[in-house]
């Protein structure tokens, strides 16, 4: 396996930031969207504490699914992207006094 460059490095880095930024974004309004009906409304204890539950298991699944997802793809996005060695840097150029 080739060594890494600092640019993909870094990539890297800020890849996994989105995904775990953005993964806490989606979590956080799962749980809202699930337990804020509780906060509202007049709710027996039991059902709060129920939907507190499900909001927090819904939450941390739907933060899993972000992280894998975000991840999961970058990888091939970035395969895609490096130009193949021997590529004129300029389209159309394929010597230096053209």
């Amino acid at each position: 396996m080739p060594r890494r460059t600092q640019a993909e490095r870094d990539a890297i880095t800020v890849e996994t930031g989105y995904a775990l930024v953005s993964g806490a974004l989606v979590a956080a309004a799962t749980f809202s969207g699930v337990f804020l009906p509780a906060v509202f409304l007049d709710l027996p204890s039991g059902a709060r504490h129920l939907l507190f539950r499900a909001g927090a298991v819904l939450g941390a699944l739907v933060f899993v699914a972000r992280v894998v997802h975000v991840l999961w793809r970058f990888p091939r996005a970035s395969e895609k992207r490096r130009l193949p060695p021997g590529q004129p840097s300029q389209p159309g150029r394929t010597s230096p006094d053209s």
